[in-house]
């Protein structure tokens, strides 16, 4: 599919050759095509039997396209997810004394939050600005790749997150034997293993698709199921890849967050001292907070993707957006307000900058 300005040549009066008789048709090569204007532009879009695409066309949030108001908040939060997460990852960096598994963990986690929003928000925003956008076919899948593969890292930081939160309270004196910076760096390593050979995967099936269609994705960015949806043949596979994976990736990452913050809680509840049990609701809390911002909306947003067919299509595409942005932008805030290590070593890192 091919992007070109608008030939002002009629359909109605085609080119002839030499001789003046019009060339004839090539066999086998039959040819749709419609025009689609996009104000400033047209785009072309032609029914070919080919598997090639040159190019997707991302249109934005259908029916508020003209709505450039809308970029002000996400811009702003976006500006708040780079700051916040920054100041993190600066803080346990600069003090030796986080050096420990809690605040490595937090670094990772501001880390893939600022990488998440940083591979979708730029893009919205100059479609918010500029009108629709072009993405190459080997942009879009790599802009696929890392929206997934990001979203997955971040579910397992949270699942390891709450392992240490779990070692923490229910077997202190293991904590650091347990939670050594070789285990640590292993684990890193596996999250990232974990998200590279998942949405590989999604994407290969994806590169077996033949696209003969229209080229436009109504949405903000790529995601594997606006581009499968695209394809000629059946995406039944891709499909049921993509829900297995959700569920046996997020979804299990959640059960077993879930399972051990309840052996958490009970533990918790079982110590004597109401001053011991005060402090260990103020480590988790934070973190409790986290998980239900970011498995709230993610959830919320991947069952009305697949089954809300009465939600409009506005609705889901915000949504998309924000179930990206909001926790990298809140993630910060609620571990500033709720760790007090955090809070202090931002403050006494500000000091120093003035």
């Amino acid at each position: 599919m091919n992007t070109k300005t608008h030939n002002p040549r009629s359909p109605s009066q085609p080119s002839c050759g030499h001789d003046g008789k019009q060339p004839e048709e090539k066999a086998n090569t039959p040819k749709i095509s419609e025009q689609r204007d996009f104000g400033y532009f047209s785009v072309t879009t032609s029914n070919y039997t080919s598997t090639y695409l040159t190019a997707f066309l991302l249109t934005g949030v259908p029916g508020l396209e003209d709505f450039q108001i809308l970029s002000i908040p996400f811009s702003f939060m976006y500006l708040l997810a780079l700051i916040g997460n920054g100041l993190v990852m600066a803080v346990v960096a600069w003090d030796r004394n986080l050096h420990e598994s809690m605040y490595l963990f937090l670094a990772m986690l501001a880390l893939n939050d600022v990488l998440l929003c940083t591979v979708t928000v730029p893009k919205m925003l100059l479609i918010f600005w500029q009108g629709p956008s072009l993405s190459t076919f080997p942009a879009c899948l790599t802009q696929m790749f890392f929206v997934h593969a990001l979203f997955l890292s971040e579910s397992a930081v949270l699942l390891a997150m709450a392992f240490d939160r779990y070692v923490a309270i229910c077997a202190p004196l293991h904590y650091a034997t347990l939670l050594t910076g070789s285990l640590i760096s292993k684990v890193a390593l596996t999250l990232v293993a974990r998200s590279v050979a998942v949405v590989t995967s999604g994407v290969l099936l994806i590169l077996r698709l033949h696209f003969c269609q229209s080229n436009i994705i109504r949405h903000t960015y790529c995601e594997n199921m606006g581009i499968a949806k695209l394809a000629c043949n059946s995406i039944t596979l891709n499909s049921i890849y993509g829900l297995t994976a959700a569920l046996l990736t997020t979804g299990l990452d959640f059960v077993f967050i879930s399972l051990s913050y309840w052996v958490i809680l009970r533990t918790v509840f079982r110590l004597p001292s109401r001053e011991a049990r005060t402090k260990a609701f103020g480590t988790c809390g934070a973190h409790i907070c986290v998980i239900l911002i970011f498995y709230t909306l993610a959830f919320f947003s991947f069952f009305t993707h697949r089954f809300g067919n009465h939600v409009p299509r506005h609705a889901l595409i915000l949504l998309a957006n924000l179930y990206l942005l909001v926790p990298p932008t809140m993630n910060p805030i609620v571990y500033g307000v709720k760790t007090k290590e955090i809070r202090m070593k931002v403050r006494g890192l500000c000091n120093q900058l003035k």
